[in-house]
């Protein structure tokens, strides 16, 4: 995405949840400035790097998920389903997704209540299952 084809909502999104008692215009030309190192106060004057790092750092100081740690979510997610599927639990049902994984031996909550990194690590243990199931 080049600076032309930005439309900026992810920003303002961001911008409107941020507790602010001073003038937006103020705070945004603020961030912009710090952010380009005192190059610019203008949104489209910011490289897509400094556009990203921008929305990332006003993401994190709400404690909200970056758009790149939600894709990753996303992703491993994807991949601990299709494991999931090849061991033989109905994908298609959210109940039997969250039975499998409330077992203490898989992951001890529901699917939805898994971060990143145990996702991670689910991944591993199915594969681990897998590879048993069909050496046995």
């Amino acid at each position: 995405m080049t600076s032309l084809d930005r439309n900026y909502a992810r920003f303002y999104a961001v911008l409107n949840r941020v507790p602010c008692k001073a003038d937006r215009e103020d705070l945004k030309k603020s961030l912009v400035n710090s952010v380009s190192l005192g190059r610019t106060d203008s949104l489209r004057e910011l490289s897509d790097r400094e556009y990203r790092t921008l929305c990332d750092t006003l993401e994190r100081s709400l404690g909200e998920k970056t758009h790149g740690e939600d894709t990753e979510r996303r992703r491993q997610r994807s991949v601990v389903l299709h494991l999931m599927q090849k061991y033989g639990v109905d994908t298609t049902s959210w109940a039997a997704v969250d039975r499998f994984c409330l077992d203490n031996r898989i992951a001890g909550k529901k699917f939805r209540m898994i971060d990143t990194e145990e996702l991670e690590h689910l991944s591993r243990k199915l594969r681990a299952m897998l590879d048993k199931m069909h050496n046995s």
